[in-house]
Parts: structure tokens; C-alpha cells; sequence
């Protein structure tokens, strides 16, 4: 069958993961305000938004095992399906008296730990079903769907609580988890289910997959790239809030959060459109020294307009480089490792969240404290510290032999050897 024919069912596919973006995001809101009300502590919201981060960042390794032994789109069914089970006790809970904290945190464990299995597998997924021309712009809509998230769920949320309580929030998310069952199920059923060659265990798959990674060090290099992209996320996903508010309200926060995010929506729309049809290393590099002197930017003054004119423009460069990040990886893996890979992939590519979240703050506070600038100017130092760091990082990608070949798929047929590994030699 000819992968461009896919497309159309790509489409499907994405529409039903982006339908269930906008209702886990409408969860995620709703849960913060609804804690934050009754508790008045961040830390307590915190640890809530940790618990839906933590297992799906440690099953992403043996989520991706799963996605070669078994069929992927069933575990992307089993993973939605389940998923909704711990909003459902959330919604019970609420619904016979007030959710305790340990309540709400086991109900959002339990919808993370089955969501750690979409993530390998959607990504394989759509391996499965294009051809590597239609690769970016399947990225750049993905990119596009995991933004709602942040940039539609919100308003949303936001204007229903003011009318209802977060028990409809909770409902409506159950409810999206219906539909992308269905266009999955749909897809399932008119591609057929991938060939698995044979059937090897577990710890066997695992090796293999790690040794995917390693074994390609022009991917492994990309992938420690991507670790530190998510560290810079990370550091103004937690201080771009303390340095607005420390000049501004939470309305005009609001706002400008939306408004910092409209840059993703526009270029994630571009690269769904157009793709990403050459010069893939040049581009990441490029894309991302530009979002390092955008981040040093938005910390320059305490000014709304100005905070959100660099926002825009750093959110507006990630797409490129997560196109060009995915392109080059993922035609460098072969398909029949697809799974397994992703799921280091992923796992790496998200570490740098956790210093980022660990650590910012942190910083921040302690800035602040010298000649009593404040929390404000001292979040907008930290974020020009990282700038600086991502462009010095940045530019190295240019002068990057092994990057650089990915660009041809130099990688894609490395021979490994997984007894290899063991001893520390990687037979290539």
C-alpha cells in the first residue's frame, strides 16, 4: 500500500488525539483551580501536577517495548480507554462529597499510568502510516494538538467555571475519551495490524531498544538536545508567572499566556501545511539560537508588551525545531524498532523537565534576595541565563558532523549487537 494514501486516516487519527489534548487539559485546569481554592497552597498543586508528569515519564521506556510486541493501535485504545478510569473516580469522589487530596493525586496517577502507553505507540504509529515526506507535517500537527492544551483548554475552562463547577470540566473530558476511541478503532480496522516478525521477552526488547539509541550516536546527540530544549521549556513553563505577577495581575497573566502561546499555534499550522522539506540540521539550529535570544528578550524589561511580542516568538520557533528533531530521528530508526526506540526517546528527550522544575524557583528566590530585586527580576535573570545557554548550545548543531549526516538517513541501517552493549563495545 502506498504510505501518501495513509494520510487522510492520519488525519482522523490526529483528530481524536487532539479532541483528547483539549479535554485533559480541561482536567488539568479545572483540578489546579479546584485544589488551590480549597487548600491555598501551590505546593500542593504541585504535587498533583507531578504525579500526572512522573509515571508517564518512567513508563515511557517499557510502554515503548509493548508498542513492538504487540499491535499498536489496541495499546493506544487500552491506554485512552483506561486513562479514563481515574477521572472517573475523580468525578465519583466530587460527586459523593468533597475530593480529598490523596483521592484527587491516586485518581491522576491512575490516568497517567495507562496514558504512558499512548505516547510510543501514537508516535509509532504514525510510522506506520506515512512516508517520510509527510513525516513534518504529521509532526507539525502534532505539535499543533499538544499545544491545545495550553492555548485553548484554558479559555475554556475558564469560562465554564465561571458558570459551573469543575464536575462538568471532569465530564466533558470523559466524554472526549469516547471519540478518540473511536477514530482509532476506525483506523485499527481499515490499516489492519502491523506484522510483528517474531517474539522476543521483554528484557530482550528493552536492551534492544536502548541499544537502538545508543548505537546511533548522531540520534543520541539529538536526543540530548532535545533534554535540554525541555530544560529551557521548563524554566519558563515555572518562572514566566512570578516575573509577570510581580508587575502585573493574574487577569493580565492569563492573557498574556495566550497570547505567548498563539506563537506555537502559528508555526505548528505552517509546518502541518508546508513541511520541512530539506536543510533539517541548519533549520534546528537556527530555529532554536533565534528562541534563546527571544528567551533573553522576554526577561528584559517589565513590560507586558514587550513579555509577550519575545513569547510569541520563542513558543513560534519550537515547532521547527521538534519538526526537524522528529525528522531526523525517525528516519534513522528502522520501523520494526519504532516502539521501543521512541520510548527512550522520550524519556530522555523529557528529563531536562526535572531540574528545570526541581531548580528554577530555587534560583530565582536566590537572585531575587541580592540587592532586593525581588522574585520578578530575579525569574527574568534566570530565563536570560538560559537563553544564553540554549544559543551557545544551539550553535554547535551547525558545526556537528554526525547531525549532520542524519540529514541522509546515515544511521538508519547501524548493525547492533546487544551482548555488545554489555561488554561497552557497539558493534556499527
Amino acid at each position: 500500500m502506498n504510505k501518501k494514501s495513509n494520510y487522510p486516516k492520519f488525519l482522523l487519527l490526529w483528530s481524536g488525539d487532539l479532541i483528547s489534548q483539549i479535554g485533559g487539559g480541561l482536567t488539568s485546569f479545572g483540578l489546579g483551580v479546584y485544589i488551590f481554592n480549597r487548600t491555598g497552597s501551590a505546593a500542593q498543586m504541585a504535587l498533583v501536577t507531578l504525579l500526572g508528569f512522573l509515571p508517564t515519564l518512567l513508563l515511557s521506556v517499557p510502554a515503548g517495548v509493548l508498542a513492538d510486541m504487540f499491535d499498536r493501535r489496541l495499546l493506544m485504545m487500552i491506554g485512552d480507554g483506561c486513562s479514563a478510569l481515574g477521572i472517573l473516580y475523580i468525578l465519583i469522589t466530587m460527586m459523593t462529597g468533597e475530593a480529598s487530596l490523596w483521592q484527587i493525586c491516586l485518581g491522576v496517577s491512575i490516568s497517567s499510568v495507562f496514558s504512558s502507553l499512548l505516547e510510543p505507540s501514537y508516535r509509532a504509529t504514525v510510522t506506520d502510516m506515512l512516508s517520510e515526506e509527510e513525516y513534518t507535517k504529521a509532526n507539525g500537527l502534532t505539535s499543533l494538538s499538544g499545544s491545545a492544551r495550553y492555548l485553548v483548554s484554558p479559555l475554556i475552562a475558564g469560562l465554564l467555571l465561571g458558570a459551573f463547577d469543575i464536575k462538568l470540566l471532569l465530564i466533558i473530558d470523559i466524554c472526549t475519551f469516547f471519540i478518540t476511541l473511536s477514530t482509532t478503532a476506525f483506523v485499527k480496522k481499515s490499516i489492519g495490524n502491523r506484522k510483528i516478525e517474531k517474539k522476543e521477552g521483554f528484557l530482550a526488547i528493552l536492551l534492544e531498544g536502548w541499544n537502538g539509541v545508543y548505537s546511533r550516536k548522531g540520534v543520541l546527540l539529538l536526543i540530548m538536545v532535545s533534554a535540554l530544549i525541555s530544560m529551557f521549556i521548563g524554566v519558563i513553563q515555572i518562572l514566566s508567572e512570578p516575573l509577570l505577577l510581580s508587575f502585573t495581575d493574574s487577569k493580565t497573566l492569563g492573557i498574556s499566556e495566550t497570547v505567548c502561546a498563539l506563537g506555537m499555534l502559528v508555526t505548528a499550522l505552517i509546518t502541518g501545511i508546508v513541511g520541512i522539506r530539506k536543510h533539517h540540521s541548519v533549520i534546528l539550529s537556527v530555529s532554536l539560537v533565534l528562541a534563546g535570544l527571544f528567551m533573553v528578550g522576554f526577561s528584559l524589561e517589565e513590560n507586558v508588551t514587550l513579555v509577550c511580542f519575545f513569547g510569541f516568538l520563542f513558543f513560534a520557533m519550537l515547532p521547527f525545531a521538534n519538526s526537524c528533531l522528529d525528522y531526523l530521528a525517525r528516519t534513522n530508526i528502522p520501523n520494526e524498532l519504532q516502539g521501543r526506540v521512541w520510548g527512550f526517546i522520550g524519556f530522555i528527550s523529557q528529563l531536562g523537565y526535572i531540574p528545570a522544575y526541581a531548580f528554577s524557583g530555587v534560583l530565582a528566590d536566590s537572585l531575587g534576595k541580592i540587592n532586593n530585586m525581588g522574585v520578578g527580576r530575579g525569574s527574568a535573570k534566570v530565563i536570560a541565563i538560559s537563553g544564553i545557554m540554549l544559543i551557545a548550545v544551539s550553535s554547535l548543531i551547525l558545526f556537528s558532523k554526525k547531525i549532520r549526516n542524519l540529514e541522509n538517513g546515515s544511521e538508519l541501517n547501524v548493525s547492533i549487537n546487544p551482548r555488545a552493549l554489555i561488554k561497552g563495545k557497539i558493534n556499527a
